[in-house]
């Protein structure tokens, strides 16, 4: 027998609703959960942490260049498959997959624009495409981007991010790095500033070649940046290597970067360092 009634209903039941499907990210180094709203007004960096999040080419002129002012180049260059590769499935089907997922033709972004008020050529890797690999595209787009800015007399920028050569374009991947070192030869004999922006990661043939050879290299935090794996190192000197290996903060602290910039600083660091080098 039931000696009391509730008289009224003090607490409400809500009906759970349902949160749309990967509009939570949770952060690889602290585990934070981050909203994407909040993960993008952060320029996708950890608000807890200040973990950099892996971005594209998008996100990158999203964040540098002024608004409407980039114009890109180069569009529709893109690998005819030379070698006519085939692994696991031929290049020329590879290609076309990742074209039609990313939406981008090849590894590389380029284009010219102006950050804060700063006229400049721009390249920005793309590690959505094929790992950001340097085949034959990503070479000539390079090299289009240096005479460019020898020929107009604007700093160049070219923001880095890449797991090495193409191996689909064996030896003409590898003759990229050549040919992009030879060009910057021209650019610093023109006198025409270039900053190298490193993003994790930075590894492999890039970092062999263009991606070392600034005026200032600038890093991320945390960036992943060299050229053979620790894996492969370790076996080749024989011994355990030193804590944060390749990582931005031990190259800086041994004068391979000159800078490590949060991303939410980079803009303003950017403008700074064209104003020194103009000057």
């Amino acid at each position: 027998m039931s000696w009391f009634k509730r008289s009224k209903q003090n607490i409400s039941s809500v009906e759970k609703k349902d949160l749309p499907e990967g509009s939570w990210v949770k952060c690889e180094k602290c585990g934070e959960m981050l909203h994407k709203s909040q993960l993008e007004d952060n320029l996708w960096t950890c608000n807890k942490c200040s973990s950099h999040f892996r971005i594209g080419s998008k996100e990158y002129i999203q964040i540098l260049i002024d608004k409407k002012t980039f114009k890109e180049t180069d569009k529709n260059l893109k690998s005819n498959d030379p070698l006519k590769f085939v692994d696991t499935k031929s290049y020329k089907v590879r290609l076309t997959e990742v074209q039609k997922k990313t939406g981008l033709v090849d590894a590389i972004r380029t284009g010219t624009g102006e950050i804060n008020g700063h006229k400049v050529v721009l390249g920005c890797m793309d590690f959505q495409f094929i790992g950001g690999s340097m085949g034959s595209v990503v070479g000539e787009k390079v090299a289009r981007s240096i005479d460019r800015a020898v020929r107009y007399k604007r700093p160049l920028i070219l923001i880095s991010q890449s797991g090495g050569a193409r191996m689909m374009e064996a030896a003409l991947s590898l003759m990229q790095l050549a040919k992009t070192s030879a060009r910057l030869t021209r650019l610093h004999k023109a006198g025409v500033p270039y900053i190298s922006i490193l993003s994790d990661p930075t590894t492999g043939g890039v970092t062999a070649s263009f991606a070392m050879l600034g005026d200032f290299n600038v890093a991320e935090p945390g960036a992943l940046i060299g050229f053979a794996g620790p894996r492969v190192i370790k076996q080749a000197v024989g011994k355990d290597l030193p804590e944060g290996f390749q990582r931005s903060e031990f190259l800086l602290d041994k004068g391979f970067v000159d800078l490590i910039v949060h991303r939410k600083e980079l803009k303003a660091k950017i403008t700074q360092l064209l104003e020194l080098l103009e000057n």
